[in-house]
């Protein structure tokens, strides 16, 4: 038997619906056009961060070898670390001064190129400041910009070269990579470079 003012087990559950009903409008009501709701929300940030994890990041490239000489002309001798100074080069090499080609670069790929010819070369034979690994240098154009390690930022000033007197490479196999696949620099910020050091290349803005 139903007391007086007291609901049947059936006028309840109704009464919840229709209480539940009228809270899910006023949600909706308020709700701004555009905004998600909380689990909307946690579901497009965990897609953004899957698509986002799909996207390829391109790999950067690495130093190989930091090469100095006193003198102009000959092979630079191989080494682990050096120092660049802002619009001038690395300390303590000839090459080093003013102007658009104050830092030398080439390819490790490039050198092995020579290699296959019967080439007995290496890192510095061809008088290049940094050897470099995983990077097309021929193909940067110019202007861009290479931050080296965590304090180093070159910009590619030129490709290439023109050789007017012949090397001794030059004159043993008809051809030498340097003029052909080298790339030039300046310094734009100044600092340490060593041998493992990440090459990022970007932009110039």
């Amino acid at each position: 038997m139903v007391r007086p003012n007291e609901l049947s087990e059936g006028d309840e559950l109704e009464m919840n619906d229709k209480i539940k009903s009228e809270k899910f409008k006023r949600e909706l009501a308020n709700k701004k056009p555009g905004k998600l709701s909380e689990q909307e929300d946690l579901k497009k940030r965990s897609e953004e961060k899957h698509d986002n994890k799909l996207k390829p990041e391109k790999k950067p490239g690495l130093v190989v070898s930091v090469n100095l000489s006193r003198t102009k002309s000959v092979r630079k001798k191989p080494g682990q670390v050096g120092v660049v100074v802002e619009d001038f080069g690395f300390r303590g090499d000839a090459h080093s001064g003013p102007g658009l080609r104050q830092v030398s670069l080439l390819a490790l790929e490039s050198i092995e190129k020579m290699r296959k010819m019967g080439l007995k070369v290496g890192p510095g034979d061809f008088a290049e400041n940094l050897t470099t690994s995983g990077l097309n240098l021929s193909e940067l154009p110019v202007g861009t910009i290479l931050e080296i390690g965590r304090e180093v930022v070159l910009e590619v000033t030129q490709i290439g070269k023109t050789c007017h007197t012949k090397c001794a490479i030059f004159r043993q196999v008809g051809q030498c990579v340097m003029p052909e696949e080298g790339i030039f620099a300046r310094v734009v910020k100044g600092g340490k470079i060593k041998a493992g050091d990440e090459i990022h290349v970007r932009e110039k803005t």
